[in-house]
């Protein structure tokens, strides 16, 4: 790998080579997974290379194509499972200086890969009330880039399903890794070629998403003496057609009052918990909502006094959730479940009564899907052995409730659950030497590999990792 002949190609683009910076830009929250933190932990790479403009980004890809230098790219890096980790060295491609909203219109934003999703919602409110359909978790912090390409769906989702549902995604620019890299505009059903690729098939320097009436959305946390009456409680706001909601969220004892730090005077000890935002105009119907269901107000943003150093309630959902309690006890790491609609109510109930106390702790995400209301599931799972923790993962697939594992680093084996073939057949267009974050993507890698082996696929440059 000649280095020092890109360096040169490279010439008025910023490089970072600073070895600990390096290693540190190679990271993602790889560590929420004991699997992934022992298995990557040298995986580094080789410089940091950060383009500002279509123009730069364009040359530091044909630059590697030249010289056979893997490109993986990287928002900032919030990611949980190895998405934006160079597993074969090379450049890592910072993104983050992309970060420029170009046009704010009713109904669509367009913008650079490097804006953050946060800031999407504020140039959107302070131009024309507007704001992102959702956002992750890691609002604050994670790029629009990043999360159309490494994530799934997040704080709204139970409104508008996920990003790869028609319409959650506008369009797409996505530069190709090749002697002379083409810009390519993606639409329509085109977008499933880059949508959750991880950037294996293509750099994304420009997005076009839809926006949404922005509010002033109503933090609450509601209380249940059992989880399966928190869950049986969300479950029937979330199909309130006349209740706007943006978090419909369930989180078991003894998570909240353990791990919620900061909004733990609000809390009972024992106490399971559902999580809401709700808007205003919708505030006095959840009140009266809940007098008929029984819940407790345990906390509301508009009684509750002052607010200074409380994080928002969306910071203690989806993968917040996991990164609380980690906080506290590092033994904890998570499943991404799916408790498909119309039993997901049994089903999860289910899995929360089949694990000794203290092995997992319910955690559930609302969200529409296909149409229909029901619930992923992000359980906490206190780790042992990498062998238990497969038994756990059988289990829930043995029961109807499929895993998409968050243990793995591929497409395959964690999100996707199976090659797709129009990403595949995309990569083969848009990347024919495969440098583009490799690894990820077994079917590129392996074409013959059997996934009915049981086994965990590990790419050539890790095989002796373990």
């Amino acid at each position: 790998m000649n280095i020092e002949a890109l360096r040169a190609d490279l010439a008025g683009i910023r490089i970072e080579d600073n070895e600990k910076i390096v290693q540190q830009k190679s990271r993602d929250f790889y560590w929420y997974s004991p699997v992934l933190k022992e298995r990557l932990a040298n995986v580094t790479g080789d410089l940091v290379v950060s383009p500002k403009t279509d123009a730069e980004l364009i040359a530091v890809l044909k630059a590697c194509y030249r010289h056979d230098i893997p490109v993986t790219p990287r928002g900032t890096g919030t990611g949980n499972y190895g998405q934006a980790m160079p597993l074969s060295g090379g450049v890592v491609l910072s993104l983050a200086e992309m970060n420029d909203i170009r046009e704010i219109s009713p109904g669509r934003i367009v913008c650079g890969p490097g804006v953050k999703c946060a800031d999407i919602d504020k140039a959107a409110r302070e131009h024309s009330c507007q704001e992102m359909r959702m956002h992750p978790s890691t609002a604050h912090t994670a790029t629009i880039g990043g999360f159309i390409a490494g994530g799934s769906g997040g704080v709204g989702s139970i409104n508008f399903g996920g990003l790869r549902d028609f319409g959650n995604v506008i369009r797409l620019r996505v530069v190709t890794m090749e002697a002379e890299p083409r810009v390519l505009e993606l639409t329509s059903q085109d977008l499933h070629k880059a949508i959750h690729a991880y950037g294996t098939n293509g750099i994304i320097t420009e997005v076009e998403m839809p926006l949404a009436p922005a509010y002033d959305w109503i933090d609450m946390i509601i209380g249940f003496p059992s989880f399966a009456d928190a869950a049986a409680y969300a479950n029937s706001l979330a199909r309130q057609d006349g209740i706007l909601t943006k978090l419909v969220s369930v989180v078991a004892a003894p998570c909240p009052f353990d791990y919620f730090k900061r909004h733990r005077t609000f809390l009972e000890e024992g106490q399971h918990v559902v999580l809401v935002m709700v808007a205003p105009q919708s505030h006095d119907a959840l009140l009266a909502f809940n007098r008929r269901h029984g819940g407790r107000i345990a906390f509301d943003a508009t009684m509750a006094g002052d607010l200074a150093g409380l994080p928002p309630i969306f910071e203690l959902s989806w993968n917040h959730t996991t990164l609380r309690a980690l906080r506290v006890e590092p033994a904890w790491t998570y499943l991404q479940v799916l408790y498909p609609f119309p039993n997901q109510l049994e089903l999860s109930r289910r899995m929360d009564e089949s694990f000794a106390e203290g092995e997992m702790i319910s955690h559930l995400e609302f969200v529409r899907f296909d149409g229909d209301i029901t619930c992923f599931g992000l359980p906490l799972i206190r780790y042992t052995t990498e062998d238990r923790l497969d038994e756990i993962v059988a289990f829930h697939n043995d029961n109807g409730c499929p895993i998409f594992n968050p243990h793995r680093y591929t497409l395959e084996e964690g999100g996707m659950k199976q090659t797709d073939e129009i990403q595949l057949a995309f990569k083969r267009e848009a990347d024919p030497k495969g440098l583009l974050n490799p690894g990820k993507m077994i079917a590129w890698d392996d074409p013959g590999y059997d996934f009915s082996s049981g086994q965990t696929w590990l790419f050539k440059g890790l095989q002796g990792a373990r």
